[in-house]
């Protein structure tokens, strides 16, 4: 026992050493093409992207629509469904670690050649012209991890699964988002819908006065029909827009998982604030909070646990073995016990040699899916950087785009007025009454569409800056 000692010693801490073995590399961040903050940002670590989207929306009717979708929308639902694979996935690499066992109960008889050795052989020891051979035996096999290999498809398998939770959440921001814009615009052509049906009877105004001022031999037929076709270029914005708005309501209810027909309860457009100070924080803090660009991250994760792998698929695998069970060739000494009791353990190291290259292929390709992944993550970095840039200069113009729309707008009603004033004294013509109202309906529409497009644009930072599934 004493000289045997050392040589369990240098055994258990060879074990030991090769337990520690690890192909591959551990997982470090790439560096990343990020800003020190974004253009026409304040400089303020606080975003509203940490927001939940409860408190981000206002509007009630906005918010039971977007609980609602996040209950009953089928893209969410097909997202958590691949969440509970990619956890069945885990579970699987998980036990990769265990031993495999095997059980097993066998009967045979065989019949052997009365002219052969084995027949002789058989009828003078058994006494018979057949053998019979009764057993039960239970297998045990483990792979040791020598070099990490399961320990890498752990990894890979649980980044996978983190994975499609982040896919999850993407589902859920862009769920949020979409709910949001298509909301607000129905209402901008709830907006436009009403401006079309106010510029309709001011049309007949216009119309009844100059058909007064023919009678009185003040106007010509020319006038009346000018005037009839400027009520029938509103009159005609009705039914498109109503066609628009039942289209828009069917699109919302495919959001949120209902089925198709009237959105019953919402606000006006001009009653929705509209946030002129929203502010986007750090883009560092973007990366870490956007689902799409950790997604994104967690691919590269898995795929340089993928090289680790593959690069131990190269190297010999250990195996320990040991079965065990009752053996014997009459069904009534079956389970003699002890002596038909039998029992097997041993060690295998298989070291792959010539596979026509395929384990070399597996490795290059792994390294360069990585390559392939690190790209892809700062793609999405730098394309969440520009949406989140994007969406906040169009914040900042179209805020300066609605005031100067809404003061034209003011200076067109006083023209309308005025414009009417002078036509009932003879000292304007019918045409500038009829530009005038036509001016008037065109930036009343562009103001609900620019009001709309604020609204738009804050759900899209908010969007970009990865709000929406807290």
């Amino acid at each position: 026992m004493r000289k045997s000692f050392p040589l369990y010693t240098s055994l258990l801490l060879l074990t030991v050493g090769l337990w520690a073995c690890r192909t591959g590399r551990n997982y470090v961040q790439p560096p990343l093409p990020l800003p020190a903050q974004f253009q026409t940002a304040t400089a303020d670590t606080l975003s509203v992207g940490d927001k939940p989207w409860q408190q981000f929306f206002t509007d009630k009717q906005l918010v039971a629509l977007i609980d609602t979708g996040l209950q009953n929308n089928y893209d969410l639902q097909l997202a958590i469904t691949r969440i509970e694979a990619a956890g069945e996935q885990v579970k699987q690499a998980r036990a990769a670690f265990q031993p495999t066992v095997n059980a097993q109960v066998g009967a045979n008889i065989n019949y052997v050649s009365k002219n052969s050795l084995n027949g002789f052989s058989t009828s003078q020891f058994l006494k018979s012209d057949h053998v019979e051979d009764y057993s039960a035996q239970v297998g045990v096999s483990w792979e040791v991890d020598v070099w990490g290999k399961l320990r890498r498809q752990k990894e890979a398998a649980i980044a996978g699964y983190l994975q499609t939770y982040e896919a999850k959440k993407a589902v859920q921001t862009k769920l949020v988002a979409d709910i949001a814009t298509a909301y607000y615009n129905l209402l901008m052509l709830d907006e436009q819908l009403a401006i079309a049906h106010h510029n309709v009877e001011l049309g007949d105004s216009i119309l009844s006065i100059i058909q007064l001022q023919k009678t009185a031999g003040d106007a010509n037929q020319l006038a009346v029909e000018q005037a009839y076709v400027q009520r029938q270029a509103a009159a005609v914005l009705i039914p498109q827009l109503e066609r628009a708005i039942a289209l828009q309501e069917t699109g919302l209810h495919i959001l949120t998982g209902t089925l198709p027909g009237p959105v019953l309860t919402r606000t006006d457009l001009r009653s929705v604030p509209v946030e002129d100070q929203l502010t986007a924080g750090v883009p560092a803090a973007m990366v870490s909070r956007r689902p799409d660009v950790r997604s994104n991250e967690l691919a590269l994760v898995t795929a340089n646990a993928n090289v680790g792998a593959a690069q131990a698929n190269m190297y010999p695998v250990l195996n320990i073995t040991a079965s065990g069970g009752t053996d014997a060739f009459k069904a009534s000494n079956w389970f003699n016990i002890p002596n038909s009791l039998f029992g097997i353990v041993g060690g295998t190291i298989a070291q792959p040699l010539l596979q026509h290259r395929q384990l070399k292929t597996q490795y290059e390709v792994a390294k360069i899916n990585r390559e392939a992944a690190v790209i892809s993550f700062k793609q999405s970095v730098l394309n969440a950087v520009g949406e989140v840039s994007n969406a906040l200069a169009s914040i900042d113009h179209l805020a300066e785009q609605e005031t100067i729309t809404s003061n034209r707008m003011d200076t067109l009603k006083v023209a309308i007025f005025n414009a009417s004033l002078l036509y009932k004294a003879g000292m304007a013509n019918y045409l500038e009454v009829i530009t005038a109202q036509s001016n008037l309906l065109q930036s009343q529409l562009d103001f609900a569409d620019i009001r709309r497009q604020r609204l738009s644009a804050n759900v899209e930072l908010y969007r970009a800056l990865g709000g929406g599934w807290k």
